[in-house]
C-alpha cells in the first residue's frame, strides 16, 4: 500500500514538471477572473461591492497583452535559447496594423474633416493615401496584414541569421539593431505613419464606440480568450515531437545537427510563431490603450519583456505570463509613488532574481511544491 502511494505521488510529481503542466489550471483561473470582472463592470452599479471600474478593465486588458508578449519571448528564449531583444518590433508592427484600421474608421470626424485622409496627412499636405494604406478600412484585411508582415519579417530575419549560424550575444545584438532601425524609420514623417505622434484619436471599431463599457469588456474578454488559446497551443507544441527537438537544440544544437536534424528550420519556424504571438499582442493592445507610436519600438521595451520572463521563470509558459502581470502591476503602483525610482527598482529586482532565483518565481514555487510533495523513502520492510 505504501509502495502504491509512493508510486502515485511520483507520477503526479513527474507530471507537474512537464512543460506547461500548470497551463490548464491557470486557464480556468483566467476565465474565472475574466467572467467576474466582466459581470462586475456590466451588471453592477458603481458603488456596489462587486463593481469593477472600466479603468480596471482597460488596465487588465493591457496587462494581458503584455502577458501575450512575454509568452512570445518565453517560447523562443525559454525553450530554444534564442534571446531576442527585438520582439518589441513585432509587437509594434502588429499595433500599427490595427492602428491603420482604426484611423480609417475615423472618417470625416477628424479635426480637418477629411473623409479619406487621416489628420496628420492633411497637416503634412498629402493629397492621397499611400498605396500601403489600401484595404485597411477592412478589419479582417488589417488583422491579416498586422500578423503576416511581422511573420514575414521574422522569417526573413530568422532564415538569414540561423542559416548563418548566428547565435548567442551576436543574435541578441542583431535583434536589437532590427527594432532600433524600425524605430528610427517610423519616426520619419515621410513614412506615412504619423511620425513622432504615431496614430491616435481612435473613435470606434466595427461601428462600436471604443469609449463604451461594453466594447471595453469585449476587448478584455477577447484578449483573455486568445491568451488562453495561445497558452494551450504552445503547451501542445512544446509537448510534441517538434517541441522535443526544440529542447534538444537548446541543450546542444551541435548534437541535434549531428543526429540529422536541420536545426535552422526548427528555429526559423519557432521564431515566426513567436513573432505572430507578439504581433497579436500589439493588435489587441492598440484599441484598448488608444495609441501606437514609434516609442513602442524602443530597445528598452524589448529588454523589459526579457526581465518579465526572467522574473516569472523562463521555459515554463505560465511563469512568463505571471512575470508580465506581476511586474506591470508593480510598475503601475510604483511609478505613481516613485516615478523616478521605477527603473532602478526593476533593475535591482532583475539582479536579485538572477542571483538567487535562477528559475524565476514560478520555478522557485515549483521547487518548493516538489520538495513537500516528494515521496518519502519506502522502507522495504513495510512492503513485505
Amino acid at each position: 500500500m505504501t509502495t502504491l502511494t509512493a508510486l502515485l505521488q511520483h507520477q503526479l510529481f513527474k507530471r507537474s514538471s512537464e512543460p506547461g503542466a500548470a497551463v490548464m489550471p491557470f486557464v480556468v483561473l483566467l476565465f474565472g477572473v475574466t467572467l467576474f470582472a466582466s459581470v462586475g463592470n456590466l451588471w453592477f452599479a458603481e458603488g456596489s461591492l462587486f463593481y469593477v471600474s472600466t479603468y480596471t478593465i482597460t488596465l487588465l486588458g493591457k496587462y494581458l497583452c503584455y502577458a501575450l508578449l512575454a509568452l512570445a519571448v518565453d517560447v523562443v528564449w525559454g525553450y530554444c535559447g534564442i534571446l531576442s531583444l527585438g520582439h518589441a518590433a513585432f509587437f509594434a508592427l502588429g499595433g500599427y496594423g490595427m492602428g491603420m484600421y482604426l484611423m480609417r474608421q475615423i472618417g470625416d470626424r477628424g479635426v480637418y474633416g477629411n473623409p479619406l485622409l487621416p489628420d496628420f496627412m492633411v497637416f503634412l499636405s498629402w493629397d492621397k493615401l499611400p498605396w500601403y494604406w489600401t484595404g485597411f478600412d477592412n478589419l479582417a484585411f488589417a488583422v491579416l496584414m498586422a500578423l503576416s508582415v511581422p511573420a514575414l519579417l521574422a522569417f526573413v530575419f530568422g532564415w538569414l541569421a540561423f542559416r548563418s549560424r548566428v547565435t548567442g550575444v551576436y543574435l541578441s545584438i542583431m535583434t536589437q539593431a532590427l527594432t532600433y532601425a524600425l524605430m528610427l524609420s517610423f519616426f520619419r514623417n515621410e513614412m506615412g505613419f504619423g511620425g513622432n505622434n504615431g496614430l491616435t484619436d481612435f473613435k470606434d471599431i466595427l461601428g462600436f464606440s471604443l469609449q463604451s463599457d461594453t466594447t471595453r469588456v469585449f476587448l478584455f474578454a477577447t484578449t483573455a480568450t486568445l491568451l488562453a488559446i495561445i497558452l494551450v497551443v504552445s503547451q501542445a507544441i512544446m509537448n510534441s515531437r517538434f517541441g522535443k527537438v526544440i529542447l534538444a537544440v537548446r541543450d546542444s544544437e551541435g548534437r541535434a545537427r549531428f543526429l540529422g536534424y536541420r536545426t535552422e528550420r526548427y528555429k526559423v519556424w519557432l521564431f515566426v510563431y513567436s513573432a505572430i504571438i507578439a504581433a497579436l499582442a500589439g493588435v489587441l493592445y492598440v484599441p484598448q490603450v488608444g495609441i501606437i507610436n514609434p516609442g513602442e519600438f524602443t530597445p528598452i521595451n524589448s529588454i523589459e519583456v526579457v526581465i518579465w520572463v526572467a522574473i516569472g521563470g523562463r521555459g515554463t509558459l505560465i511563469g512568463a505570463v505571471l512575470g508580465a502581470l506581476l511586474v506591470n502591476y508593480a510598475k503601475t503602483r510604483l511609478t505613481a509613488i516613485f516615478p523616478e525610482a521605477w527603473l532602478f527598482a526593476l533593475g535591482a529586482l532583475f539582479v536579485l532574481v538572477t542571483l538567487f532565483l535562477p528559475k524565476g518565481l514560478f520555478g522557485f514555487f515549483a521547487d518548493m511544491r516538489a520538495r513537500f510533495a516528494r515521496p518519502s523513502v519506502v522502507n522495504p520492510e513495510e512492503t513485505r
